[in-house]
C-alpha cells in the first residue's frame, strides 16, 4: 500500500492529483504528511509552496533514493521516515499545524514489476510480497501456513469464491516440492479451469497475499486512526483506495466520525458531545475520464475525504471492533 500504479516507468503519475492539491489547498501553507511517500508525486506538488512542509512516510526502503534527492531540493521543508504509517503516532506531532493527511493505498508500477518484490503474478522471481519491516513472506505463507488458515485469507482478503479447491491443490502440490510463484499462478489456473473472466484467474489470490503478508488491514486502521488525531481544526484527511475491501474499511471509518457523535476522551463530561468530523461529499472521487485514457491502472481508485471540525487529540472510534474479524486472520501470521 504504498503509491499510486502507474502504466509508464518512466513517468510517474500520482492518480488525482489535481483532484488531491484542490481539496488539500496547499496553496495556503502548512505542514502535510504524505503516508504514502512512494516516489514523491504528491510530495513534490506540495512543497512547490515555499510556505510548505510535509512529512513523508513508507515503509520500501526503495524509497530512500528519492527521498534525499527531495531533501536536497528542499532543505528544512522536507522530513523522511522509513516507517510504515501506523507508526505515525510515535512522531510527537500534537502540537504541530498539520493541515493535511494524504494515503494513496496502490503499488506503484515499479514495485509491481520488481521480481525482488515478487508482488506480481506475472514475476519470475520469488514469491516474497515484502514491503519492507515485515517478519514473514508470501513463500512461507503458502508453503507453511495451514489449509484452514489459508482459505480465510484468499476468501476474506481477496473474495477468492474458489478458495478451498485452490488450497486443497496446494497443499498437495507443497508436499512435493516448495510453491514459487510460476508455480502457484499454475495451480490456480488449474482449480478455476472454465472460469471467463475479464481479469487474470490469480488476481484475487494474489492480492489476498499482499494484504496479508503487509498487514493491510491493521496498517491501514492505525494510520486512520493516528492521522484524525494528529489534524487540526479545518484539516484534511484524504485516502485513496484501489479495492472494495479498503474502500469499505474507509467508508465505515469517515462516516461512522461523520455521522456518530465522537467527543474527545478527555472533555469534562459536561460538555454536550457532537460530531466533529465532516465529510467532504458521501460518494467517492473518482479519475476523469481524461486521467482514465493517460493512465489506464487509476480506473478502480476512490478518493474519500474527512474533515475536521475542532482541535482535539483523542477521541472514540470502534473501527477496530467493527473489523476485529479481519486483524484476526492478518494475525494468523503470527503462527509462521
Amino acid at each position: 500500500m504504498e503509491a499510486t500504479i502507474v502504466q509508464d516507468k518512466t513517468k510517474h503519475y500520482p492518480v488525482l492529483l489535481k483532484e488531491i492539491i484542490s481539496i488539500i489547498t496547499p496553496q495556503y501553507g502548512g505542514t502535510f504528511i504524505d503516508c504514502t511517500f512512494g516516489q514523491g508525486g504528491y510530495t513534490r506538488e506540495i512543497l512547490k509552496n515555499k510556505d510548505n512542509k510535509v512529512i513523508g512516510f513508507d515503509r520500501d526502503s526503495e524509497s530512500l533514493k528519492i527521498a534525499k534527492e527531495i531533501e536536497k531540493e528542499f532543505p528544512n521543508r522536507f522530513i523522511f521516515k522509513n516507517l510504515s504509517f501506523s507508526k505515525l503516532g510515535n512522531l510527537k506531532l500534537k502540537n504541530e499545524n498539520i493541515r493535511g493527511v494524504l494515503f494513496d493505498l496502490g503499488y506503484s508500477y515499479t514495485q509491481i514489476k520488481d521480481p525482488k518484490k515478487g508482488l506480481s503474478f506475472n514475476s519470475s522471481g520469488s514469491l516474497d510480497m515484502r514491503m519492507g519491516l515485515n517478519k514473514f513472506s508470501a513463500k512461507e505463507t503458502i508453503n507453511k501456513l495451514d489449509g484452514k488458515s489459508l482459505v480465510k485469507i484468499f476468501k476474506y482478503f481477496g473474495d477468492e469464491r474458489d478458495a478451498k479447491l485452490i488450497v486443497k491443490n496446494i497443499l498437495k502440490d507443497r508436499l512435493v516440492k516448495e510453491i514459487d510463484t510460476p508455480h502457484l499462478v499454475k495451480i490456480i489456473e488449474k482449480s478455476k479451469k472454465g472460469n471467463n473472466k475479464k481479469i487474470h484467474s490469480a488476481t484475487k489470490v494474489f492480492q489476498a497475499l499482499r494484504i496479508f503478508v503487509n498487514k493491510e488491514i491493521s496498517e491501514l486502521i492505525y494510520g486512520m486512526i493516528h492521522a484524525a488525531k494528529v489534524l487540526k481544526k479545518d484539516g484534511i484527511l484524504v485516502i485513496v483506495t484501489f479495492h472494495s475491501l479498503e474502500d469499505k474499511i474507509v467508508k465505515y471509518f469517515f462516516r461512522s466520525l461523520s455521522e456518530h457523535k465522537s467527543v474527545s476522551r478527555y472533555q469534562p463530561e459536561e460538555i454536550h458531545e457532537e460530531i466533529l468530523f465532516n465529510l467532504l461529499q458521501k460518494k467517492p472521487i473518482v479519475p476523469s475520464s481524461l486521467e482514465l485514457k493517460e493512465n489506464p491502472p487509476s480506473r478502480s481508485a476512490k478518493l474519500r475525504c474527512l474533515i475536521k471540525k475542532e482541535n482535539f487529540y483523542d477521541f472514540k472510534t470502534d473501527i477496530l471492533d467493527k473489523f476485529k474479524d479481519l486483524i484476526e486472520i492478518e494475525n494468523l501470521g503470527l503462527n509462521l
